[in-house]
Parts: structure tokens; sequence; C-alpha cells
């Protein structure tokens, strides 16, 4: 008995090893689960956004009137857009989609000056606030 299962371990022992020997290592190394194409296409994706939602938010606080009620609030509209482009892409991304619906909103009549001046102010003091905790 002890001699059947010496000779069973050695079965199985040369068995795992024939297996190992036989794989070669070059191919277990090449499996991805995320390929590195897909990865840059992502990160140039998201880079993109990114780059747009800056644009957009730039642009709202470049607007003559962000930047009369940045200065009457005394705050420094270049420290605000410098705080907006430390943010977050998520709180970004947030921000970017305020400003634009704020814009329609006003393009179509449904904001008065003094709301868009209130909009501008949350978002230049929220983008501040954001930076200053971090």
């Amino acid at each position: 008995m002890p001699l059947d299962l010496r000779q069973s371990a050695r079965v199985l022992i040369a068995c795992i090893l024939v297996t190992i020997f036989i794989i070669p290592p070059g191919l277990l190394a090449q499996t991805y689960l995320v390929t590195p194409a897909d990865l840059q296409r992502e990160m140039l994706a998201a880079t993109q956004a990114r780059q747009g939602h800056l644009q957009i938010l730039n642009e709202f606080l470049s607007s003559p009137t962000a930047e009369k009620a940045l200065k009457s609030a005394h705050i420094n509209p270049e420290q605000v857009k410098t705080a907006v482009s430390t943010l977050s892409d998520g709180g970004l991304a947030q921000l970017a989609s305020r400003a634009t619906k704020a814009q329609a909103n006003f393009a179509a009549g449904n904001l008065s000056d003094r709301d868009i001046l209130l909009i501008i102010l949350g978002i230049a003091v929220l983008a501040l606030i954001i930076v200053a905790v971090r």
C-alpha cells in the first residue's frame, strides 16, 4: 500500500512539472485584463473631457458679467480660474454642467442678471473652498 501512494505522488508531481514546462512563460505574461491600447484610449477620453470642462468654465468666468460679479465681491478672477483648474474631474464636470445650464437659462431669458451673478459667485466660492480644504 505505501508503495502505491509513493508512486501515485511521483506520477502526480511529474504531471505537474511537465505541465509547467510545456506552457511557455511568455504566454502567461502577455495576458491582460485591459489592453494598453484600451487604457490609452480611456486616458485620452478623460483628458479631453477635462479640457472641455475647463474650457467651459474659463469661458464662463471670463465673460464680462462674471468678471464684474467677481470684482464686486472682491474676488480675484485669476485666483478662481487657478482654483478651478485644480479641481477633481468629478467636481470640474459638475461645475461645468451648472455653468452650461446657467448660460442656457440666461440666454433663454429664464434668469435675471442678479441670478446669474449669484450663480457666478457661488461657483467661485465653491471652487475656492474646495481648493482650500485640500
